[in-house]
């Protein structure tokens, strides 16, 4: 990790090797999630995960706790929280967007339906809660609870605000 902050010009290929042995702890955790006695759960969960994805939100997670130095290992838990979180979002987004296609691939509500989507979503959400409640930081579960509630809120927004042309430019920027 020394070596991304010595550098002044890297790209995302390089970020993603140096933290590569990260990355696939975060996608065990993550797989150990997912598991659940419900067939449909795992079904699902194993599509939606399968497609990959650039892992953004867990990758910038792990760079913070590097950058500040930190000596532990619940920054791999808090990476797979995020990712659980935004990917809950994403089975929601494409069941309210109507979506057929993502990542090239069939969506899970195309698959799936709709109510299957959104639950394995919710499942989701309350898996990411679970992993932030192990971390025992009452700051941390502040933080990712106040996250989750503003992306919640900015859905309700943006469906509130769906074909409204005389949408504000305020309005509008508090959507995205």
């Amino acid at each position: 990790m020394q070596t991304l902050l010595n550098k002044t010009n890297y790209d995302f290929k390089d970020i993603r090797e140096l933290l590569k042995e990260d990355l696939v702890k975060v996608n065990q955790i993550i797989s150990n999630e997912l598991k659940s006695e419900v067939l449909l759960i795992n079904d699902l969960s194993s599509h939606i995960f399968s497609s990959g994805g650039k892992k953004i939100r867990p990758i910038i997670t792990l760079i913070s706790s590097h950058i500040s130095s930190y000596d532990g290992n619940k920054h791999l838990a808090l990476a797979a929280t995020v990712e659980l979180i935004h990917t809950a979002t994403l089975l929601h987004d494409d069941v309210i967007d109507e979506s057929k296609m993502r990542r090239g691939e069939a969506t899970a509500n195309d698959l799936f339906g709709n109510k299957a989507s959104v639950l394995v979503g919710d499942f989701l959400f309350t898996r990411a809660f679970e992993l932030m409640v192990s971390c025992k930081s009452l700051e941390i579960l502040k933080l990712l609870s106040r996250a989750s509630t503003i992306i919640a809120e900015g859905e309700v927004l943006q469906l509130s605000t769906l074909n409204d042309c005389n949408t504000s430019e305020e309005k509008y920027l508090n959507v995205i």
